[in-house]
């Protein structure tokens, strides 16, 4: 049961934090960088698949370790790591296959995983450490 409340805990700060970069930041910078790609109506499953992975892997990764080691730098490092290896895969991925994939999307993308992972991160760590 504790493992069900940590990962949705995490689950849930991740798409608040999330929220932020879909709300004020992705839209235009998307559509100026790649909206030629872009269809005319998210695909809402393909988001909600990615956040329940990206919760488990915060949760098996990150938060389990970091509270064994009751330790929230552990949990900023490895969290900002983990986001940095996740959007990596993704954007380089891209940037390797498809013509004229922007570097300033790479770039601003690889920032924003790396920052939001290592944010939910330790809010998770303090919350769950509470619990």
């Amino acid at each position: 049961m504790i493992m069900i409340i940590r990962y949705l805990v995490i689950l849930i700060i991740s798409l608040l934090v999330d929220m932020f970069w879909h709300v004020f930041i992705a839209p235009k910078l998307f559509r100026e960088q790649i909206g030629h790609l872009m269809a005319n109506k998210a695909k809402i499953y393909a988001a909600f698949f990615f956040y329940l992975i990206n919760a488990a892997a915060i949760l098996v990764f990150v938060i389990n370790p970091s509270l064994e080691k009751q330790n929230i730098i552990h949990a900023l490092g490895y969290g900002g790591f983990l986001g940095f290896s996740m959007y990596a895969t993704y954007n380089f991925t891209n940037l390797a296959l498809l013509k004229n994939w922007p570097i300033k999307l790479t770039l601003l993308d690889l920032a924003w995983g790396t920052f939001s992972t290592a944010t939910t991160s330790i809010i998770s760590f303090g919350l769950i450490h509470y619990i």
